[in-house]
């Protein structure tokens, strides 16, 4: 088996070339950063690790993507091997400064919650949703990257901020806050598979989570109206709900996640990025 190594910064777009006729292609669009993503092509059905861990098969087209953590290590090993044999990239992986974010005024129940009834209920949300983001669909519609689920909207609050609730310090916000008018639609920015869709989570109220392949699952929070069900498979562009301010909220906004296998990311990073050779 052959191999090739190769080293990657933070910049856009690698490229290994054919000269290499006997270790797979590697193309890759990149950002690395934390809460940062790769969309690679390679050998159809080559298996892709990081760090040594087989993290995703890339899809009969060659396609595969890969998600780096908000506090992701500032080195990671990227792999692909196939019949043609393997190669290697050796990631930096640039920093990321953080905002720390405060929110007041929200109601006591959405910052520390009692009661056994809530609690419960509490307790088997958070088993959905984890069920949710561990969707493992064997798709592709990454890979033409991400349009904003939103028209008009103003970014309220950036991915990855430290919060504090009600002035309680808290885990780090994973979501980018996109606030917009109360009904404003909000669209699938991928196709891929609808995996939880409820009107009235407690914390999340409207809560939307796709799953747009290999792993990288999508997730709408705060939504006034949800317009998709668990099972359906959605196009980029169709509206799956509208603008609210259900559940842990303080006014009309759209909650927008990214995971990528219990990795948080940075879903405007991905916005107007493409897989290299994806149509």
């Amino acid at each position: 088996m052959r191999r090739r190594d190769l080293v990657a910064g933070a910049g856009a777009l690698i490229w290994a070339g054919p000269a290499f006729a006997s270790a797979p292609r590697l193309e890759l669009q990149a950002r690395f950063v934390q809460g940062g993503f790769a969309l690679g092509r390679t050998a159809p059905r080559a298996q892709v690790r990081l760090d040594g861990e087989v993290v995703t098969e890339a899809s009969a087209a060659g396609f595969f993507v890969l998600g780096f953590d908000r506090d992701a290590s500032a080195q990671a090993l990227l792999s692909v091997s196939g019949v043609q044999g393997e190669a290697q990239h050796h990631i930096a992986v640039a920093p990321t400064t953080y905002d720390v974010q405060r929110v007041n005024g929200l109601p006591p129940s959405t910052v520390n919650p009692s009661g056994p009834a809530l609690l419960a209920r509490i307790k088997a949300e958070s088993r959905r949703k984890a069920a949710g983001f561990a969707s493992r669909t064997d798709g592709d519609d990454f890979r033409q990257g991400f349009i904003m689920p939103l028209q008009a909207y103003r970014v309220s609050g950036r991915f990855g901020g430290q919060r504090i609730l009600n002035g309680e310090p808290r885990p780090p916000h994973y979501g980018a806050d996109l606030a917009a008018p109360a009904g404003s639609p909000v669209v699938a920015p991928a196709g891929g598979l609808v995996v939880l869709a409820d009107p009235d989570m407690h914390f999340e109220g409207g809560l939307v989570l796709i799953d747009h392949g290999q792993g990288l699952v999508s997730a709408y929070l705060h939504l006034s109206k949800v317009h998709v069900a668990a099972g359906q498979t959605v196009a980029r562009g169709q509206p799956i709900g509208e603008v609210g301010m259900t559940g842990r909220a303080t006014g009309p906004h759209l909650c927008w996640r990214l995971s990528w296998r219990k990795r948080h990311l940075d879903p405007l990073l991905l916005v107007g990025a493409r897989a290299p050779g994806a149509a």
